[in-house]
């Protein structure tokens, strides 16, 4: 009998955790289930929350915030004997109080995932190994929303399994319908700090177009994801985490 799963993971401390299995891969079948996991912030996750994840395999968690957001939330797994915890921060730009404390003229996201692609290809390249290398069991990686450093790690895993681009955007966009909880309370903090309610509803939303260009740059940048990389070692991560996937 095959096993039924469910993509969004319902906990009571996060919103946003999701699977990245189920997803079609261009030469057929599709993207294994409860492999990896994306994630919002886990510092509010209940000990029936934690208990669950580890029930389902968890073993690794690559956290991409910054050691601020550490140190001001910090994760129940930085120190945990069942799992692995890799801190591996990503573009601290893309942070939620970054984005919103950043004023009516810097609200453009998919012109802020380019110049992340560009200039965080040495961090992107950790969160690779991190995945390549972690133990047999689940992979769960995350953000402060699981919507933007999340949102870049998970189109570059996806797209090294094959995962095209409309299935990628999708995955995305599940982050406006699974989250509002979080994203609702995002916003309301920033036009408390004074932000105008248009900007921040901007900033904080999950248009599809956002990561297709994305998508677009890596390809005619870099000739994808596969080619993205510099590093000798790469190929091997590449490989390492496509077995993980498929």
């Amino acid at each position: 009998m095959t096993a039924i799963f469910e993509r969004h993971i319902h906990l009571e401390g996060a919103f946003n955790v999701r699977d990245l299995g189920g997803y079609a891969i261009g030469t057929g079948g599709v993207t294994r289930w409860r492999s990896i996991l994306r994630a919002d912030g886990l510092h509010e996750l209940t000990p029936g929350d934690i208990e669950r994840l580890l029930e389902m395999g968890l073993r690794t968690v690559i956290d991409l915030r910054s050691p601020v957001e550490l140190e001001n939330q910090p994760s129940p797994f930085h120190v945990h004997e069942a799992v692995r915890y890799n801190h591996v921060p990503l573009f601290s730009e893309l942070a939620p109080v970054d984005l919103l404390t950043r004023g009516p003229g810097m609200f453009d996201l998919a012109a802020r995932y380019v110049d992340a692609a560009d200039r965080c290809r040495p961090a992107m390249g950790r969160v690779l190994a991190a995945v390549a290398d972690a133990d047999e069991g689940v992979v769960l990686f995350n953000c402060s929303a699981g919507k933007d450093r999340t949102g870049l790690v998970a189109a570059m895993l996806l797209s090294l399994a094959g995962v095209g681009h409309d299935e990628i955007v999708d995955d995305y966009a599940l982050t406006g319908s699974v989250a509002t909880p979080l994203l609702d309370r995002l916003r309301q903090q920033a036009v408390a700090r004074g932000l105008p309610d248009d900007v921040a509803l901007r900033l904080l939303s999950c248009e599809p177009a956002t990561i297709r260009s994305l998508l677009s740059h890596v390809d005619e940048r870099y000739g994808g994801f596969r080619t993205y990389f510099d590093d000798a070692m790469a190929a091997e991560h590449m490989n390492r985490v496509t077995e993980r996937l498929t």
